[in-house]
């Protein structure tokens, strides 16, 4: 199957990224192989407002991310204009969105790679459920090959002067593929434990407003 080609807009804004994530992050890029031609179901985890732009910039030189992106972003006009130019996708979270699951499954029919993050929110340093939209995805187009992302460093980045180690692995579930006696909300919780197992929970921001918001986790 087909390949969704890059968007110009795409390119430009990960070109702008880059500097900051690349040098002043000084991003890892591991398992960059992991991310095929043909439709993807990308998952991650999200401790970040600098987790999408992250991935993106990790996995430009193969894959153009088509991320479930919370709506609220579409408000502002520019910013709207942007991200469709970008290729992201709108989501009313919480709330079964199902032409937004419908634009994802249409999208990865199409050959395109969409990211999830399955928390459906940052998780600001405390264990959240997976919820099932992701599993819907992978059952609905088993063509889609899932791939794990864990990130981790992203939340040092508002932490200036202290300079972030940021790192992205992409990586084949150990429990493979989504399997058809599997349920939606199985597949991830299946995934999502294996990405938290080595990038849990982390409180985002600066040190000293982290420092009390852990305290208050603890």
């Amino acid at each position: 199957m087909a390949t969704e080609r890059i968007s110009l807009t795409y390119r430009i804004v990960m070109w702008i990224a880059r500097p900051i994530v690349r040098w002043w992050g000084r991003l890892e890029v591991v398992g960059e192989q992991q991310l095929p031609d043909g439709p993807v179901l990308l998952i991650a985890n999200h401790d970040s407002h600098w987790d999408p732009v992250v991935i993106g910039v990790a996995g430009i030189d193969r894959r153009q991310i088509r991320a479930l992106a919370k709506a609220s972003l579409w408000k502002n006009p520019a910013a709207a204009r942007v991200l469709d130019g970008m290729g992201q996708i709108p989501i009313e979270r919480g709330r079964g969105d199902t032409q937004a699951l419908s634009a994802a499954i249409d999208a990865l029919q199409a050959g395109g790679c969409i990211g999830v993050f399955p928390e459906g929110t940052i998780s600001r340093g405390k264990p959240l459920r997976a919820l099932s939209g992701v599993g819907r995805l992978a059952l609905t187009v088993p063509s889609a090959r899932m791939v794990g992302a864990r990130v981790t460093g992203a939340v040092d980045i508002a932490r200036f002067p202290k300079r972030p180690r940021i790192r992205v692995e992409f990586f084949e579930p150990a429990g493979g593929q989504a399997q058809p006696g599997e349920t939606a909300i199985g597949v991830s919780k299946r995934v999502m434990a294996e990405i938290r197992s080595l990038a849990p929970p982390t409180v985002p921001g600066r040190r000293k407003k982290a420092a009390l918001l852990q305290a208050e986790l603890d």
